[in-house]
């Protein structure tokens, strides 16, 4: 095998416990933050006219699930603007450009707003790999876009170890297509086969790598999720033990 010489990560429920940052919201008197997009966008309609709040939160379901069968099938993350553009030429209406940027910038920060938890062990974990590997990001932006998950790296201190970042909205196309892989090896001159890719989704984190010749660890440290025939290189539990699983597979040679 080849030597291992970059570390790529997920960021959800791999570095950061996705929608863990409800509590907070919900202690902060504020609506969940599916409710409150619909509300948000509701607000903004029904002053232009009226329009049924069922029918705007149906809208909203609808477009979700035809983000999700883009992303599965397509391999492709709509930007917010995208899918509030959508949204609204479903529903026939259309809104002044400022308020329509408003809503989109709503969106995209709610995450900075209230931050999700860090998973145990991720900072240390990133700090004693760091000592010896480049690390990347390769991650899919679903409402949260590029620009701010850096921030959310910074705010729990995990940005300064990272070299490289690849955001489906950056780059155009999501996990697992080759091309989110192949940019890390371009960037730091490398072969696929020097990559290990950490993440919690098999189809994704798994088949994803090893499909262009690198390496995938499976993270069940916030999720267990069904192999569906999948084989990861190693699974990680807890991260305290990601630092040896990546020793063991730098020295299979």
């Amino acid at each position: 095998m080849a030597k291992v010489k970059v570390v790529t990560f997920d960021l959800w429920d791999c570095l950061f416990i996705d929608d863990s940052d409800e509590p907070k919201r919900a202690r902060a008197g504020l609506q969940s933050k599916k409710v409150a997009r619909r509300e948000i966008l509701y607000n903004a309609l029904s002053k232009m006219a009226p329009i049924d709040r069922v029918l705007v939160d149906t809208a909203f379901d609808v477009v979700d699930a035809a983000f999700r069968k883009v992303w599965h099938d397509q391999l492709v993350t709509w930007t917010v603007a995208e899918r509030v553009s959508v949204l609204l030429e479903g529903l026939g209406r259309s809104l002044p450009k400022n308020i329509f940027d408003e809503i989109v910038v709503s969106y995209e920060d709610m995450e900075v707003q209230y931050m999700p938890d860090p998973v145990p062990g991720a900072v240390d974990a990133l700090r004693e790999l760091s000592k010896q590997y480049k690390l990347a990001i390769i991650s899919d932006a679903i409402f949260t876009p590029g620009r701010n998950l850096r921030i959310l790296l910074q705010e729990a201190g995990m940005y300064p170890y990272f070299d490289y970042f690849v955001f489906s909205d950056e780059i155009g196309v999501s996990k697992p297509h080759p091309a989110v892989f192949e940019a890390v090896a371009r960037h730091f001159n490398i072969e696929l086969q020097n990559i290990v890719h950490i993440g919690d989704r098999p189809h994704n984190d798994i088949l994803g790598p090893q499909s262009v010749g690198a390496r995938g660890v499976l993270l069940t440290a916030v999720k267990e999720r069904p192999l569906d025939g999948t084989c990861p290189d190693a699974i990680c539990k807890k991260y305290e033990d990601l630092p040896n699983i990546i020793k063991e597979l730098d020295t299979e040679n």
